[in-house]
């Protein structure tokens, strides 16, 4: 099973460079979905991931309907938008028979997602509990490290490293 970070047209540079740390770091695939706000060759975004860039797994797709051609049927498709009913950790990511890739969808940082498509999948879209008053919404970047990480919390952190010995650690 692999837990795919889909970016619906990002047009924050930076952002993308750091989701493409996250996703180079958590062995997740990346996937930008077309018109970007920005060229992939962009120094801010090798700036952010720079000494990763090489290790990101990227996919690039012309349009949403695109990428959504590419997802298998037993894939599973999550929305991640501030307008979603359904808390986040609620669904089960965990590799079960039968079941095929994760796949998290997150809108562009100045629109969210398209409301039509969400209107027409509101089963599939995903909420991290914000207070609504204070903030338009969280930080992408911070979004996608928190949703990612508890797919891999659910997913017993499979193929990461728990814990890591260093030449010079800090700790011994």
């Amino acid at each position: 099973m692999t837990n795919h970070i889909v970016l619906f047209e990002p047009v924050m540079p930076a952002n993308t460079g750091n989701i493409a740390r996250t996703a180079a770091g958590t062995n997740a695939v990346l996937h930008l979905i077309e018109p970007l706000g920005f060229d992939i060759s962009d120094k801010a975004v090798k700036r952010a991931g720079l000494d990763y860039w090489d290790h990101v797994q990227l996919v690039t797709h012309p349009s949403l309907p695109d990428f959504l051609e590419t997802l298998g049927d037993n894939d599973s498709l999550y929305l991640v938008s501030k307008f979603a009913n359904q808390d986040y950790t609620d669904p089960d990511y965990r590799e079960q028979e039968g079941k095929g890739d994760n796949y998290f969808l997150f809108g562009k940082e100045t629109t969210g997602l398209p409301e039509v498509f969400m209107r027409q999948n509101p089963e599939k879209a995903i909420r991290i509990p914000q207070n609504d008053q204070n903030i338009r919404s969280l930080n992408l970047s911070n979004t996608v490290a928190i949703v990612i990480f508890e797919a891999l919390r659910q997913q017993d952190f499979a193929e990461l490293d728990k814990i890591h010995t260093y030449e010079q650690d800090k700790l011994k």
